[in-house]
């Protein structure tokens, strides 16, 4: 566990709101009208915590103040720590028990298939709180608040623990008509028909061909920076685009997507759930670890359950 700094370090909450306030605001005046004191209060509690510190922390000049550049710095980090306290005094509000998970997952992962299945998750943990923020890379958990987050690539996360959810396979998808438009048999019948890409993977398709061993020139195509936005081009006939099996299969079983060409699965990447060391053993993560792992074991029984079937 990592002992907290003195005391004489840890100036307290009011000389840190006081100065809060007035380094954001640029105002004396305006701070104490937020806080509710008067301008002399907010001053004394200023000049209180330039004391305790040793460093001036603004120019006075005339009526106003201004930031000196250490206190510009320590404005900044200042003001992330007042959030964080706010965020955990917001959470243990919502659930006394203290059982919150603060998740960050990927957009499309996060609306495709943990959206619909978290409720089963709160249902056998009903005291656990689960808040979801997106993010897209990633991030050092020391200056986030964040308990763990959904990581896509490689097994690799600066100053995290992984656990390993899944692998991803794509496949070249794109709607009935559009198939029948390009007549697509082959891979290489796609190198000259209308293809869909993804800015976070922009090499995606020269992998594909490759793999398929398929030789094209440059590749052209309409550009996305969201998977869920290029299923729909691709439900409108707008391309072909490589995604996700696990992730389209609504539209796959409603037949809005097809698979351009059979076999064409490729492999990408990996699926981890990221987390602090630390944090390992915090309930609430824990359980929701488990759940996770147990959840996408039982997605690969069902998906074999119904390969088997349609191969009898």
């Amino acid at each position: 566990m990592t002992m907290l700094p003195p005391r004489r370090f840890l100036p307290s909450f009011s000389l840190l709101a006081a100065f809060e306030a007035a380094a954001r605001s640029g105002s004396v005046t305006a701070a104490a009208h937020e806080l509710g004191l008067t301008q002399s209060a907010v001053s004394r509690q200023i000049s209180a915590l330039e004391k305790q510190l040793g460093v001036a922390l603004f120019l006075r000049e005339r009526q106003t103040i201004r930031l000196t550049l250490a206190g510009d710095a320590y404005a900044r980090e200042v003001r992330e720590a007042l959030r964080r306290i706010s965020n955990a005094s917001l959470n243990l509000r919502a659930n006394p028990s203290g059982g919150t998970l603060n998740l960050g997952i990927l957009p499309f992962f996060g609306t495709r298939w943990l959206t619909p299945r978290i409720g089963r998750f709160l249902d056998l943990h009903p005291g656990v709180v689960v808040n979801l923020t997106t993010r897209l890379e990633p991030f050092d958990f020391r200056f986030d608040t964040l308990d763990a987050a959904i990581h896509f690539g490689s097994a690799r996360w600066p100053g995290a623990a992984l656990t390993f959810l899944m692998d991803e396979d794509v496949i070249p998808a794109c709607s009935p008509d559009f198939l029948r438009k390009h007549a697509i048999r082959a891979p290489g019948d796609l190198v000259h028909a209308p293809l869909l890409h993804l800015n976070s993977r922009p090499d995606a398709w020269e992998t594909w061909f490759r793999t398929a061993a398929t030789e094209f020139d440059a590749l052209h195509g309409m550009l996305f920076d969201q998977f869920a936005t290029m299923v729909e081009a691709a439900v409108a006939g707008l391309g072909t685009a490589l995604l996700p099996r696990f992730l389209i299969e609504r539209e796959l079983q409603q037949g809005l997507l097809v698979e351009a060409v059979a076999g064409g699965s490729m492999g990408t990447g990996q699926y981890y759930l990221a987390y602090p060391p630390d944090r390992a053993t915090y309930p609430p993560l824990a359980v929701f670890r488990d759940w996770i792992s147990r959840e996408i074991e039982a997605d690969g029984d069902r998906s074999l359950a119904i390969m088997g079937a349609i191969g009898q």
